[in-house]
């Protein structure tokens, strides 16, 4: 696509033709669920010259939530700060440094506040005062604080912001905290896309829900977008049919983990996770998740599951599904009881085996449902 001037704003929309540029809008529309009757609003809005400011601001994390979003391919990184959003701050990309920046970003919060959407990486710590994490000579939760209340909307992205992540687990020296418990005395309401890393099309689609129509995309009752965490992994897992069957790696490396079959015995927390990893790719990049590559989902996207749960404890499956080809419940003539009977424990053994044997044949009705 043509350099587009709009109002004297010049938009490259990473120079690709009309066509990509309006498939892609289709399938954000399409990731979050919306009618394709709002693609020609999501297009405006993407090549609006009205550009959102985005302040970013780091607490405790490995800047893999950054590192992620800098792969993203539909947009480019240069896209997506260039031509999206105005990214006026973020301590991994600025290309000043000390007072300089700091200089900046107060001038960018002076001139958006009530406009500018903060985004924030990494848990923030609160015990002797905040001091495990500073910036410009200040505990981070005191900038937090003061931020938060000038912001249009606020995201808190990867599950160190979260839920605290990695920092948080016990014995959670530095008092790390997710940004929504700081922020709750506040009654600031907290969007929160946790994931270790997220995937940063869930990060996107939010921040374009939000030039499209002006406010945040539906959440749940832990404010994660419903559009990428309303469904368990489990349910388009590319193992569950192995799961319904019972079939199951013991070990890593046997001969079931080698065949693809189910790693819900390895530790898989995909049961009881809510996220899109199963079904959307990860930057572009099929296959690219834990369990494709043979390794168990480990729950990040859960409060109290990632980080918090041994790796290797079996998930919680409340209400298993069984296979979909179900046993008669008439015998045939003349097979009697006892094929009546085999054909019954057939449809047992997978889902609703493992979830009852897991907690000597009682469910838990609190736990998330497996699909």
């Amino acid at each position: 696509m043509k350099s587009k001037v709009v109002d004297g704003s010049v938009h490259l929309l990473n120079s690709v033709n009309r066509r990509d540029f309006m498939k892609f809008c289709t399938a954000v529309a399409a990731s979050m669920g919306l009618p394709m009757t709002v693609v020609p609003q999501i297009a405006e809005a993407v090549t609006s010259p009205k550009r959102p400011s985005v302040i970013w601001l780091s607490g405790q994390q490995c800047t893999g939530c950054v590192e992620s979003l800098l792969r993203t391919g539909h947009p480019t990184l240069e896209t997506l700060i260039l031509d999206l959003i105005s990214l006026e701050y973020s301590e991994t990309l600025n290309a000043g440094a000390g007072h300089q920046a700091e200089a900046h970003l107060a001038k960018a919060i002076e001139e958006n506040k009530g406009k500018f959407i903060l985004v924030v990486d990494g848990s923030i710590p609160v015990k002797d005062g905040g001091v495990y994490c500073m910036i410009g000579g200040r505990p981070v939760v005191d900038i937090l604080k003061e931020m938060a209340p000038l912001a249009a909307a606020v995201i808190a992205i990867g599950s160190c912001a979260a839920w605290g992540g990695v920092p948080s687990a016990d014995p959670n020296p530095t008092g790390a905290t997710p940004v929504y418990e700081i922020l709750k005395p506040q009654n600031i309401p907290v969007v929160n896309i946790p994931g270790c890393p997220p995937n940063p099309y869930n990060f996107l689609s939010t921040v374009i829900h939000f030039l499209t129509f002006g406010k945040l995309p539906a959440l749940d009752d832990k404010g994660r977008p419903m559009f990428a965490y309303s469904r368990i992994i489990h349910e388009n897992c590319e193992r569950r049919p192995h799961f319904d069957a019972g079939r199951f790696a013991e070990e890593f490396g046997d001969a079931g983990h080698r065949q693809g079959y189910c790693l819900y015995k390895l530790g898989c927390k995909g049961p009881e996770t809510y996220n899109n990893c199963s079904s959307l790719d990860y930057n572009d990049t099929p296959g690219c998740w834990p369990v494709a590559t043979g390794a168990p989902c480990f729950g990040c996207s859960e409060e109290k599951v990632g980080f918090h749960v041994p790796l290797f404890t079996k998930a919680k499956v409340v209400f298993p599904t069984p296979p979909a080809q179900q046993p008669t419940t008439v015998p045939e003539k003349g097979s009697g009881a006892k094929n009546f009977a085999y054909g019954v424990a057939g449809a047992a053994v997978g889902a609703a085996a493992v979830a009852l044997s897991q907690r000597g044949g009682k469910g838990d009705d609190s736990s998330q449902a497996g699909g």
